[in-house]
C-alpha cells in the first residue's frame, strides 16, 4: 500500500499554535494560519496519539465476526469490525491480534493487512490500517473496561447488506467491509464468503 501524492508543497502557513486540551488519547491544536489564499484564518486539529485498527475476521464458512457496542460520542449502538488502537511504536499487527482476541476471543492464523486511510482528515491527523484474519480459532475475550460488546457471526453478506442499508456506520467497519468485498469480486482472495 502506499501514497501518490502529486502535491508536495504546503501552502499554509503556521502563524501561532496553542494546544488547549489535552489527554491520553487526543488533543486539540488552535492554530493561527495564513491560509492557501493568503489571508489570515484559524484551523483546529485533534491529533490522535494511537493508530486506528480494524479487523475484517472471516471464518471457514465465510461468516463475518462483528461487535456491538453502545458509542458515547455519536449516543447510539453501533454494530462495526473489531477495532482498537495501537500506539505508533507498536507493530499494527501486534495490536490488531490483540484487539481481536480481547473484544472477541478469536485468533487467527493468517493476517493479511487491506487498506489504510485517514478518517477525518479535515478536522484529524487519526490514521487506520485494516487487517483480513482468517483461519479463527475461539479462546476467551477480554474486553476493556469501557467495552460492554456483543459479539455476533453472520454471513458476509449479510454485513454487506448492513453497510448499503446504513446499518453499519463506522468509517472503518464500512471501508474494511467493502474493501474484502472488492477483493473477492476480484477474485483476489483464496477462500468463500458466504
Amino acid at each position: 500500500m502506499g501514497n501518490d501524492r502529486t502535491h508536495t508543497d504546503n501552502p499554509w502557513k503556521i502563524i501561532d499554535s496553542n494546544k488547549i486540551y489535552d489527554n491520553p488519547w487526543i488533543s486539540l491544536t488552535h492554530y493561527d494560519v495564513i491560509n492557501p489564499a493568503g489571508n489570515p484564518g484559524i484551523y483546529g486539529k485533534v491529533h490522535f496519539k494511537n493508530i486506528a485498527i480494524g479487523i475484517v475476521p472471516i471464518d471457514e464458512a465465510g461468516y463475518i465476526w462483528l461487535v456491538g457496542q453502545y458509542r458515547f460520542t455519536i449516543n447510539q449502538y453501533s454494530w462495526e469490525i473489531p477495532e482498537g488502537g495501537g500506539p505508533f511504536e507498536e507493530d499494527p499487527l501486534q495490536a490488531a491480534q490483540r484487539e481481536l482476541l480481547e473484544e472477541t476471543g478469536l485468533v487467527a492464523d493468517n493476517w493479511q493487512p487491506i487498506l489504510e486511510m485517514h478518517l477525518s482528515n479535515s478536522v484529524t491527523d487519526e490514521c487506520s490500517i485494516c487487517f483480513l484474519a482468517t483461519d479463527l480459532a475461539m479462546k476467551i475475550a477480554m474486553p476493556e473496561e469501557t467495552e460492554q460488546i456483543k459479539v455476533k457471526r453472520i454471513p458476509f453478506s449479510e454485513a454487506c447488506g448492513m453497510v448499503e442499508a446504513g446499518t453499519i456506520t463506522d468509517a472503518v467497519s464500512v471501508a474494511a467491509i467493502l474493501k474484502v468485498q472488492l477483493l473477492w469480486l476480484q477474485q483476489k482472495l483464496n477462500f468463500k464468503i458466504c
